[in-house]
């Protein structure tokens, strides 16, 4: 019976995750977060790259948008994953004045909880929405994370996961660290 119980669970987790795992664009929001992942020493991981390549696409039609690339430097990371990002952006055509660099979050809700801080000191407005960019399976702990950062109207753009051990892992390990975030992952 435990294990029926355990096997239904993860299966609604994993609906859950799965129903968060496309674009679910409400208006037009005016800033975009792209949430970091790790950067190897030649560069972004490819899982990294997707989501950055979704934002450099969505960012052709919208190159108004304040972009904030969130993501601190792990000890075996040669930059912070912000500083990673800004200069993917920046040389792949991205105005280097339209980007915020927030380097100092190590997880998803100091991601968000950061982003946040950042954007209300530099005064930039987001009631219009906040775009999340992070691949499919991370979207739906990250909607709720952002909501409990204090963002009001939460948009997402899913980035496929094109290396495929990654995406299988991430989906099964995905569904527990929706929990673990629901019950402890709260912003300071």
């Amino acid at each position: 019976a435990l294990i029926l119980v355990g096997v239904l669970s993860f299966c609604g987790l994993f609906a859950c995750v799965m129903y968060g795992a496309y674009d679910h664009i409400q208006g037009e929001p005016e800033v975009m977060v792209i949430l970091g992942c790790q950067v190897r020493q030649d560069g972004p991981s490819v899982l990294l790259r997707d989501r950055l390549d979704e934002a450099l696409d969505y960012l052709e039609d919208h190159p108004d948008m304040t972009v904030v690339v969130s993501g601190g430097q792990g000890p075996d990371e040669p930059t912070s994953e912000a500083q990673a990002m800004a200069d993917y952006l920046t040389a792949h055509g991205v105005e280097e004045e339209k980007v915020l660099l927030e380097p100092d979050s190590h997880n998803t809700a100091q991601n968000l909880d950061y982003s946040r801080r950042l954007l209300d000191r530099e005064g930039i407005d987001t009631s219009d929405g906040v775009l999340l960019v992070s691949n499919g399976f991370h979207l739906t702990r990250a909607r709720m994370l952002a909501e409990r950062a204090g963002f009001e109207q939460v948009s997402t753009l899913a980035a496929p996961a094109s290396h495929l051990p990654s995406r299988l892992y991430m989906y099964v390990r995905e569904p527990p660290d929706l929990v673990k975030s629901f019950l402890f992952d709260r912003a300071g």
